[in-house]
């Protein structure tokens, strides 16, 4: 075997490909710990929206349930009267 057969078969990458490949891990390093960053904020903005979730149906059932609570009070207001014993209750137009 001469030199260049046995420099090819090495496994030992060349100076050129080395930095070449340190700058692609120095790259691939950046964007993860970017994606990193942003997959904690989303994970706070997630976490605040389902906070805030939970917050608007306990206050839409407290809502629900005061509404209904208005409306059986209405419904037990209203009692059925004669149109006669209304009409003699009303005072004349020119009084």
């Amino acid at each position: 075997m001469n030199d260049d057969t046995r420099r090819k078969e090495s496994n030992m990458p060349e100076a050129g490909s080395l930095a070449s490949l340190t700058s692609r891990l120095e790259a691939l390093e950046s964007r993860l710990a970017y994606q990193e960053h942003w997959l904690d904020e989303l994970d706070q903005a997630l976490a605040g929206q389902d906070k805030r979730l939970t917050q608007l149906e306990r206050l839409n059932e407290m809502m629900q349930t005061r509404l209904r609570q208005y409306q059986r009070a209405l419904q037990a207001e209203e009692e059925p009267i004669d149109s006669e014993y209304r009409a003699a209750d009303e005072v004349p137009p020119h009084y």
